[in-house]
């Protein structure tokens, strides 16, 4: 790898951990390329990255990012998790974690904030974005919904009065 290529990788890993609203340091314990690539399928589900840099320069992508502190994690061989959603790509590296040995959570961060080990698999316990936006919209729904049938239960109440009413004369 030349000077120029090094430079391309270190501003194309700047620009991830730009964007990135979590990171998750992991350490590859000898995983199968089967193995690599379910992980890599896991994660481009749910919307996050994940990629096998060189230990010095993704230390010099994070240098001018809120990621300076994760540069400490970076040693032996080890790859880069990331998502805009600060929880999908925690969750896609403690799940798959689960399945197998052969890689191990060494840290991570949200913004400045650096993350332990057990600070990835509790950010990994919370809910996505996606799963809180769709709880919020319920919360704000459920009120307009209950308006709604109170609205109409009256109404539905007197049809029924004036049915009985009717069937009562018929018969």
């Amino acid at each position: 790898m030349d000077r120029s290529q090094k430079a391309e990788s270190v501003a194309q890993l700047n620009a991830i951990f730009s964007e990135a609203g979590a990171v998750v340091i992991t350490r590859n314990l000898g995983m199968t390329v089967a193995q690599s690539t379910a992980l890599r399928g896991k994660m481009r589900e749910v919307g996050a990255d994940y990629k096998v840099a060189k230990n010095r320069l993704a230390k010099l992508a994070i240098a001018d990012t809120d990621y300076v502190g994760v540069g400490d994690f970076l040693t032996g061989p080890t790859a880069i998790a990331t998502s805009v959603d600060p929880v999908a790509a925690a969750k896609a590296v403690v799940e798959f974690a689960k399945t197998t040995d052969k890689i191990e959570i060494v840290g991570g961060a949200m913004g400045s904030q650096v993350l332990t080990p057990e600070g990835v698999k509790a950010l990994a316990s919370m809910p996505s974005l996606d799963e809180l936006r769709a709880k919020l919209i319920g919360l704000v729904q459920a009120p307009a919904t209950k308006i709604a049938q109170l609205s109409t239960a009256p109404a539905a109440k007197l049809a029924r009065v004036f049915a009985a009413y009717a069937e009562k004369d018929a018969a």
